[in-house]
């Protein structure tokens, strides 16, 4: 089963766990869907993943204000009743965390190892984001948009912030919400206030928003110019890209994903049974169609989309099947959207970690006993931690590194990473410490 782990979901097989969270780190919160949220076109609050880069902040929504300031006619202090007033709207949208799917890249990469799961489809409402824009009366020579958030950056740490281009900011998707599912944001999903860009990757979609500041020159932050880049072009896999060979992350890509069968399953023959996922786009267009194959990818299969069809909103779709023959099985889906783009069969390899969209895969067995494909357990090391190690939790607990899957040579340039983000390593620290990481990790 080591295909079906490579591209499908470990879940656990007992049905009481259906909608258990996955746990991927305690401290900062983040936590991912399991399989089974995919069977709802819109992802109740309590199965939406959870990303966080720092401690969830506490908002005293009596005295909260947002201000809108920079390159400006008319600066705005905002209440939540100031907002609430004005026209609201209402979209679906996917909202997909950049790394979503990061585990399955091969060389492996840093970061949280995401399966499928850091992804949901939400029912966002709240106001313009061109329209509080228009309040504020943006100037000539208006290139970005940049949002704060009341989240407080840990120790040494960049406060963390993000700007989108003015085009982007001012698509009529675009939104400043207060309401996710119907009630207003929960304090994990940015209450009280979240920016919503529509076919963009996560990291554009601020949480806790504070500040909305109109830039007449590009962002320079730390976490605009260091985080969150893509490679202009492909690069060999396992290679290391200068910031200035990359450009931040914006669009999402086509991508489907199979939700059922799991590979835990192990089917019976001759019996139907319904091959069922979801699909959704970015920027360049919805999604138009998902194909299946049930021979490795020798020939394809329309699906057939099922549920409402939004822009932005996730397609669910299935494909019906009769397993005829015992054995293992490899199952396939690829979408394509309204431009022509199609899911690819291997996906571009980055140093991030993100935006993955491999056509989906599941091997399951037919006519035999299931094999649980379930995450193996985090690496347990009998020796005290050094201390040098203390000064890598201020920000996060020790699972964060237990996840990874990294080289001598990629630990050596996540510590100059942390080391950028105010780590304190001395070059003494250095190899004793990657010595206890390689042993802690199992590498």
């Amino acid at each position: 089963m080591a295909a079906a782990a490579a591209f499908g979901f470990r879940q656990r097989s007992d049905e009481a766990s259906r909608f258990e969270m996955f746990v991927r780190s305690k401290r900062p919160e983040d936590l991912e869907m399991p399989a089974a949220g995919f069977a709802d076109f819109i992802t109740p609050v309590d199965h939406f993943f959870v990303r966080t880069h720092v401690s969830v902040p506490n908002v005293d929504i009596a005295s909260w204000q947002l201000q809108v300031d920079g390159n400006v006619a008319n600066p705005l202090m905002l209440s939540m009743g100031d907002l609430r007033s004005m026209p609201s709207v209402e979209i679906v949208a996917v909202l997909e965390c950049a790394g979503n799917s990061r585990s399955f890249f091969d060389p492996p990469v840093a970061g949280i190892q995401w399966t499928h799961g850091a992804v949901g489809n939400g029912r966002w409402r709240g106001v313009r984001l061109a329209d509080v824009l228009k309040r504020a009366g943006i100037k000539e020579g208006t290139v970005e948009i940049l949002f704060d958030g009341a989240d407080v950056p840990i120790g040494t740490m960049a406060d963390f912030q993000r700007s989108i281009p003015l085009a982007k900011a001012l698509h009529p998707d675009t939104l400043l919400a207060y309401d996710m599912n119907g009630q207003p944001l929960p304090i994990k999903h940015g209450f009280p206030l979240r920016v919503i860009v529509p076919g963009w990757a996560g990291d554009s979609w601020m949480k806790w928003v504070t500040s909305v500041r109109v830039l007449s020159e590009p962002s320079t932050g730390w976490w605009m110019k260091n985080a969150y880049l893509y490679p202009l072009q492909p690069v060999t896999p396992g290679s290391t890209v200068p910031p200035e060979a990359m450009t931040p992350v914006t669009s999402l890509r086509i991508k489907s994903v199979i939700s059922f069968p799991s590979p835990s399953m192990s089917l019976p023959i001759g019996k139907p049974i319904a091959i069922r996922g979801a699909a959704w786009s970015g920027d360049a267009g919805n999604v138009k169609d998902v194909s299946v194959s049930i021979d490795r990818g020798r020939t394809w299969k329309p699906a057939r989309l099922t549920g409402p069809a939004t822009r932005f909103g996730w397609r669910l779709w299935e494909f019906a099947w009769t397993p005829s023959s015992q054995g293992q099985h490899v199952l396939l889906a690829r979408a394509s959207d309204s431009k022509g783009n199609v899911q690819p069969i291997v996906a571009e390899w980055n140093p991030g970690g993100y935006l993955w969209n491999a056509v989906a895969r599941v091997d399951i067995s037919v006519g035999g006993v299931a094999q649980t494909a379930a995450p193996p357990e985090p690496a347990r090391l009998n020796e005290p931690a050094p201390q040098i190690l203390q000064r890598c939790v201020v920000c996060h607990d020790d699972d964060v590194i237990r996840q990874q899957r990294l080289t001598r040579a990629q630990w050596n340039r996540e510590i100059d990473k942390m080391i950028n983000w105010g780590a304190r390593v001395t070059p003494e620290d250095r190899e004793p410490l990657i010595d206890y990481l390689l042993r802690l990790t199992g590498k």
